[in-house]
């Protein structure tokens, strides 16, 4: 039992893992700057996370809230919060806080900051991005190191918001994401596998059905596949995502939704 607590309680962190293998030097640039349709400022989405539909392990939260940059220019902050609840805090209480700066416009992270509890670990981490100079600057525990990075490369977090602003899921064809992390440059891929019509306790929704294989630092230790259904359209909203493991099912399922503001 305390394994599967231990993998509920990872799931909690799901928002901010990818699939990925590291990138060789500086190319090949993947991330592409496409029109934003599918998220704005106000939107907020809640997911239930559960083992196979039989004990649920907590919820995660996902913000948009716009924002000004000293010099008035408008960015996106991106919050996802995850907390446990009931039988799994008893065991290995989680409380996690990930806060992304991210340029609407250009498409690229500015800033990220993790702030996670798991248990007795404690971890905090600071990226800051100067896409200019292609380079970032990674705080954790007070020791600052900086590493070059690729143009308009993102972080864990921006990467899945990304994601939502790309047309392209055909099958056949992965799609690959530039994104930072831990000191390391990785190119994601995110695998189409099709169209679906999924119906889950918040409503039914035609999806398109992508997979990830997470093997960069993060809760997925056991590297197993990582499903996502995005609904099949313009905003293409998270609704279901899924991890198999050799004893089910690890969830995070949409429960609730407020859009963000419609855009002039």
């Amino acid at each position: 039992m305390k394994k599967v607590l231990l993998i509920l309680c990872a799931l909690l962190f799901f928002a901010q893992q990818a699939s990925a293998d590291p990138a060789e030097g500086q190319k090949p640039i993947h991330n592409v700057v496409t029109v934003n349709h599918a998220f704005s400022a106000g939107e907020r989405l809640t997911y239930l996370i559960s083992w196979s539909d039989i004990i649920d392990a907590g919820t995660a939260v996902m913000e948009v809230k716009e924002e000004k940059l000293t010099d008035g220019k408008k960015v996106y902050r991106l919050i996802s919060t995850a907390r446990s609840s009931g039988l799994v805090s008893k065991f290995y209480k989680v409380n996690d806080i990930i806060k992304s700066i991210f340029d609407p416009e250009r498409l690229y992270s500015l800033s990220y900051r993790l702030d996670q509890s798991h248990g007795k670990r404690k971890k905090k981490r600071e990226m800051t991005f100067n896409p200019e100079e292609g380079t970032v600057v990674i705080d954790e525990e007070g020791r600052k190191n900086t590493y070059s990075t690729p143009p308009g490369i993102l972080d864990p977090l921006s990467s899945l918001y990304y994601a939502r602003t790309r047309e392209d899921f055909i099958v056949g064809k992965p799609i690959l994401i530039d994104v930072h992390d831990d000191g390391k440059n990785w190119a994601v891929e995110v695998q189409t596998i099709g169209r679906e019509k999924l119906k889950t306790s918040f409503g039914k929704f035609n999806t398109i059905k992508v997979k990830t294989y997470p093997r960069y630092e993060g809760v997925f230790q056991h590297k197993g596949e990582i499903y996502i259904w995005f609904t099949d359209d313009e905003r293409k909203i998270p609704v279901l995502m899924q991890s198999e493991i050799t004893i089910g099912s690890i969830m995070a399922t949409l429960i609730a939704m407020q859009p963000g503001e419609e855009k002039k």
